[in-house]
């Protein structure tokens, strides 16, 4: 009778139902379970030694993460390339150093933020609030937290929870994310970024900031008897736990955004939209191995900005951003369009279409909001105003049908 083959430190046959890694050195095969391998962190690893082969040919190595510089030598080409997200990259991320976006930043108080300010001056930069004072804006107290979400939302909610590893999402009910995020033992980082709660009872407790309801197109030119429904882009609750990672995507529709931190810690990435940028872009995302290559390495400056919990954070329309989350963190954010920014909103709309790209936080029906808001513009534009605010009326008219009647 012939014999069954066995593997692994606990001398059993081979079962399909395991995750296996083969030892570089013995060539023997392990189960992930009996050598403390999770097999999400196995494509990270470059030479496995197993417990045995350790002693005699050193611990197991990881890969390095490729062409970090722009500047590379190419003396490290043959350097297997990391997924963005990996525990690998996260470390190495965290190491790196970049320009502070204290160089680019508006910081302004609550009060300071006002339409007569953004009308002046313009929303061309990214805006820090150190306190929410002054901004029209209500969020719950500090001792809110992640199961109070799931008590006002809702514990049989379907959420889309993004594995950050492999940079892939599925779907998973509020209680079951839940349980993940208060587990001892978190074997994958599980990230829920577009959790849009005004429909939900969370809606009555959370108040975006007067200045983004006071511009957005949502809610100031939709009608209340359109066919279509509103997009629901106003309130998104974020969830992520330590070392989350979101990488570099500009806002669908060219659409500016808010963030609120509550509790914990976000780190953005921020890359001005100039012309260069926005090509270098779309030729990265439309890259089959974008998901290899860190973006902030295509341009000349990267700044990076934390926001700290009690903070709220603007950011204009065309941005290109990425989001790590050093500790475990909730926050709240929305995204809006509106008149200051129509071309950079129109252009960024256009490079989207042309990706193609499916995305966790669409804003739906955007087009139908250009055509409420341009039939609004051409019945303003027939009453007798100053030539400055006429031309200004046109303009932003103009920017919008370019885009609808293509």
């Amino acid at each position: 009778m012939a014999t069954v083959p066995v593997y692994c430190i606990c001398r059993l046959p081979y079962d399909v139902t395991q995750f296996m890694i083969e030892c570089d050195a013995c060539k023997d095969w392990f189960h992930g379970s009996c050598v403390g391998v999770d097999e999400d962190d196995a494509p990270d690893i470059d030479v496995y030694h197993c417990p045995n082969c350790e002693k005699n040919h050193g611990k197991s190595t990881l890969k390095k993460k490729k062409n970090w510089s722009k500047h590379d030598t190419g003396q490290s080409t043959d350097i297997k390339a990391v997924q963005n997200g990996s525990q690998v990259f996260i470390k190495e991320l965290r190491s790196r150093t970049f320009p502070s976006a204290d160089d680019v930043l508006v910081k302004l108080s609550g009060s300071q933020l006002t339409l007569d300010y953004l009308e002046e001056g313009g929303f061309n930069d990214p805006i820090l609030v150190q306190k929410k004072d002054g901004l029209g804006m209500s969020m719950p107290a500090p001792t809110f937290y992640i199961s109070d979400v799931e008590n006002y939302v809702g514990p049989d909610v379907g959420v889309d929870v993004v594995d950050v590893t492999k940079q892939t999402d599925s779907k998973m009910k509020l209680k079951e994310f839940v349980d993940y995020y208060y587990s001892t033992n978190r074997k994958k980082v599980l990230n829920v970024i577009n959790l849009e709660f005004s429909d939900a009872r969370m809606n009555s407790i959370v108040e975006s900031p007067q200045i983004v309801r006071r511009l957005s197109w949502v809610e100031n030119y939709w009608p209340d008897d359109a066919l279509l429904g509103k997009p629901k882009v106003t309130k998104y609750c974020l969830i992520c736990v330590k070392d989350s990672y979101t990488d570099f995507h500009i806002e669908c529709g060219g659409a500016s955004v808010w963030y609120h931190v509550l509790k914990g810690e976000k780190i953005f990435f921020l890359i001005k939209p100039t012309s260069a940028n926005l090509s270098l872009y779309e030729r990265w995302r439309s890259s089959s191995n974008h998901s290899e290559m860190f973006f902030a390495d295509q341009v000349d400056k990267c700044y990076k900005c934390t926001l700290k919990q009690g903070q709220t954070l603007f950011i204009p329309s065309g941005w290109i951003n990425a989001i790590l989350t050093p500790v475990d963190c909730l926050a709240f954010s929305g995204h809006f369009v509106h008149n200051l920014s129509v071309e950079m909103q129109m252009r960024a709309y256009e490079i989207e279409k042309r990706l193609k790209v499916k995305t966790l936080n669409p804003f739906p029906n955007f087009e139908t909001a250009c055509w409420y808001v341009g039939r609004h513009l051409l019945d303003l534009s027939r009453e007798p105003w100053p030539a400055k605010t006429l031309y200004i009326l046109i303009t932003i008219l103009k920017n919008i049908l370019a885009v609808l009647i293509v």
